[in-house]
């Protein structure tokens, strides 16, 4: 068995699968979920954290296709595509943080939110720096070079935050090159504010190392387009899956593996899960040829960015509408509907009955055969 299409539809499915849970995990109705849904505190993993880096395996997954089309295009035309998608990726994860633009006070009336105190760096801007950084990579390097230069970074990484950080605790919140980095340039205004402190977990520093998620992406996509489907790809791509794993598993032990740093055994650790994920996927559709339950992945797969978007936009919409002087819609429909489930299930129902509205979304879409592309 050897076939080599187009279009993988493991890979469509891997990434409608990460938008899935994303929204999942980032919708949680009440303020309390199961700990499978929520993010490591600080060093370990949970399977929560694990779903950001697919993404951006994923988008090094759809860049290992877009390299074939820029394969017969002029120099100039390839770097304004990168430029420009950079640029709209960022720039859309920036208004993201800013919107609705605007406030509401009954004391001081409509005003403007103030670009001083909105965050600059975020998901989509960590997924734009790297993927321009990867796309440049790839495009004038060969494969092997990118590898070895991917991982010299991992390297560097982890050699300027163990010996610049704070000596006594170098991959600490507040004692790790990253942040005193991210207070220099950014300011704490403009850096995330959930951990109770001003830090920023897509930092500057930790963005360099992400870069190896995409590539890792990139890699496999070329692997799979390069040699087809077969049981020779599916065992290579496992093997490549627990070395990674081992290699992860050992360097925590002087990196720990931490999603907030982005660490990187962080990145061996999540791009080796991915690798294992993607085999179980192939192994499913491609010789099992079990795929009933691939469509609804794969509406969510190929308008991925922009559902995500709206999904985030929506729960921030919910939140400004007022039900009463002390509630918002958000809290309302979980208060009056879901907790009554429980505040565990009550809040995991929550998040899953938003997918599935996003996912609506996409069904639209899909129908229409309208698909948003940046």
């Amino acid at each position: 068995m050897n076939t080599r299409p187009q279009r993988f539809l493991a890979l469509d499915v891997f990434r409608g699968m990460t938008i899935c849970f994303m929204i999942i995990v980032n919708t949680p109705g009440g303020p309390v979920s199961y700990s499978p849904l929520q993010h490591a505190k600080w060093n370990g993993f949970t399977p929560t954290d694990l779903v950001y880096p697919s993404f951006m395996f994923a988008v090094g997954n759809a860049l290992s296709f877009v390299m074939v089309k820029w394969a017969g295009l002029q120099q100039s035309q390839v770097l304004w595509k990168i430029i420009k998608r950079t640029f709209l990726i960022f720039a859309i994860g920036y208004l993201m943080y800013w919107f609705p633009f605007f406030s509401i006070d009954e004391d001081e009336g409509f005003s403007f939110s103030p670009i001083s105190q909105t965050r600059v760096l975020g998901v989509l801007q960590r997924i734009a720096l790297a993927y321009g950084i990867a796309s440049l990579l790839i495009y004038y390097l060969r494969p092997r070079v990118v590898i070895i230069v991917t991982g010299l970074l991992l390297l560097l990484y982890w050699g300027l935050m163990a010996w610049f950080g704070d000596p006594k605790n170098p991959f600490g919140m507040v004692t790790n090159l990253g942040y005193n980095i991210d207070k220099l340039i950014l300011g704490e205004n403009h850096m995330y504010h959930g951990e109770g402190v001003a830090f920023e977990p897509e930092g500057f520093l930790s963005t360099l190392p992400s870069i190896g998620n995409v590539v890792a992406g990139w890699l496999v996509g070329r692997f799979l387009q390069r040699k087809g489907i077969s049981y020779e790809t599916l065992t290579r791509l496992l093997l490549a899956g627990f070395a990674l794993l081992t290699v992860a598993y050992f360097w925590d032990l002087v990196f720990p593996i931490n999603k907030k740093l982005w660490t990187s055994s962080f990145v061996l650790y999540t791009v080796g899960l991915d690798c294992v994920i993607l085999s179980a996927i192939i192994y499913i559709t491609d010789f099992l040829k079990k795929t009933n339950w691939t469509r609804f992945f794969t509406i969510l797969g190929k308008n991925p960015l922009f559902i995500y978007i709206v999904s985030e936009i929506g729960v921030t919409i919910l939140y400004l509408i007022p039900v009463n002087d002390d509630q918002s819609l958000y809290q309302w429909l979980y208060e009056k509907i879901f907790v009554h489930a429980g505040i565990y299930f009550g809040s995991l129902l929550f998040a899953v009955t938003w997918m599935l509205i996003c996912w609506s979304v996409g069904y639209f879409l899909d129908k229409r055969k309208i698909y948003v592309r940046v």
